[in-house]
């Protein structure tokens, strides 16, 4: 997975790892993550947030873009990646998710990517990293 920037995330939630997987994998809620209006396009292959399940993310004025999961293996591991529609070059997202001593989920989220424009990835991942933070404890506790 070769990408020029890098986001890496680590939160941990005091829910179990089985609420805090599906809270993320379900499209919709991951709005306030990303600062973004996500609009589901298509369900999984055989799960609704699974494999092939794609979600259109809106960020401002700026063009909508389609994310498709390309990995779900529930409770520990979502991946997905740009499909269409992007300056973005190359990305791809990582969440995985691990119990905790007290019973509770951390999470690893990394998400790489280039983009076609010259320092445009080092402003995206910057915004990215503060809304992220910001957005996960809204999600799910």
């Amino acid at each position: 997975m070769p990408a020029t920037e890098r986001v890496r995330i680590v939160h941990r939630f005091r829910s179990d790892p089985a609420t805090v997987f599906a809270a993320l994998g379900e499209h919709e809620n991951l709005g306030a993550a990303f600062g973004a209006k996500i609009t589901r396009l298509r369900d999984g292959d055989t799960h609704r947030n699974g494999v092939g399940s794609a979600r259109t993310l809106k960020v401002g004025p700026l063009p909508g873009f389609v994310e498709t999961v390309t990995t779900y293996e529930e409770p520990t591991l979502i991946e997905y990646e740009i499909t269409e529609g992007s300056p973005l070059v190359g990305h791809w997202g990582r969440q995985e998710f691990s119990p905790t001593g007290d019973g509770g989920t951390r999470l690893e989220y990394t998400i790489g990517f280039d983009a076609k424009v010259p320092g445009l990835a080092a402003i995206v991942a910057a915004g990215l990293k503060r809304n992220i933070r910001r957005g996960l404890p809204s999600i799910v506790e």
